[in-house]
């Protein structure tokens, strides 16, 4: 039986004052994404592409319940979800990529 693996993830701005949720099957390749601002839209617009939370789930309607779920609470709550793991709000992809990896992506 094949693995799954599917991630609900919150990426923030250099001053944390925009929370982005997504729902991905490949966080690692998302988070490239967003930092190369690969796709434009609300992550390109307001410079989002630092992680600062992830849950991972076997299957994608539970992921997807959950990103839901998240989406549709308070500002207060998301930043509570996120300081239970990440109080720094430090950025959990930070030595995923090197500045070649980022500035090559979209090339």
């Amino acid at each position: 039986m094949k693995d799954h693996n599917y991630f609900v993830y919150m990426i923030s701005n250099t001053h944390n004052t925009v929370i982005y949720t997504g729902v991905t099957n490949n966080l690692e390749r998302r988070m490239l994404e967003h930092k190369s601002k690969h796709n434009s839209g609300f992550s390109t617009k307001y410079n989002c592409n630092k992680l600062v939370y992830f849950e991972e789930f076997q299957w994608i309607e539970e992921a997807i319940a959950r990103k839901k779920q998240i989406k549709g609470g308070s500002r207060f709550k998301k930043m509570n979800l996120i300081n239970s793991i990440n109080p720094g709000w430090v950025d959990l992809s930070i030595d995923w990529f090197t500045d070649d990896d980022i500035s090559s992506y979209n090339n």
